[in-house]
């Protein structure tokens, strides 16, 4: 019997650490939301995240893409920018970040009090 229990516990946990694995970290959800937000150009995307360093953000923002959350889009020109979107798979992502910005509220009232 214990095996089996065992064996649930595991497939349980093998798609929840797929998915930590993913949006995991202090930056990876922050910066979904702010090239959500219309911060579309890497600046930009820096300057909406306090402390963030420039070498952080383009280690996370590679991450991102290979995980297939955001795309990169080379506009050329002079000079060439390039700008960062949302993918339509990132969506999926919508009802995870709002039920955790809701429990982060919800844990801030109660650690704090107010």
């Amino acid at each position: 019997m214990k095996k089996s229990v065992h064996t649930d516990c595991s497939s349980a946990m093998l798609p929840v650490r797929d998915a930590i694995d993913v949006i995991s970290g202090k930056w990876k959800l922050l910066i979904l939301i702010s090239i959500s937000s219309g911060n579309h150009r890497f600046t930009e995307i820096q300057k909406s995240i306090p402390k963030i360093t420039a070498k952080v953000l383009s280690n996370e923002l590679k991450d991102l893409e290979q995980n297939k959350l955001i795309e990169r889009k080379i506009i050329e020109g002079y000079p060439v920018m390039i700008e960062y979107n949302t993918s339509s798979y990132a969506e999926t992502l919508g009802d995870v970040i709002k039920a955790l910005r809701d429990w982060g509220i919800n844990h801030r009232k109660k650690i704090t009090g107010k």
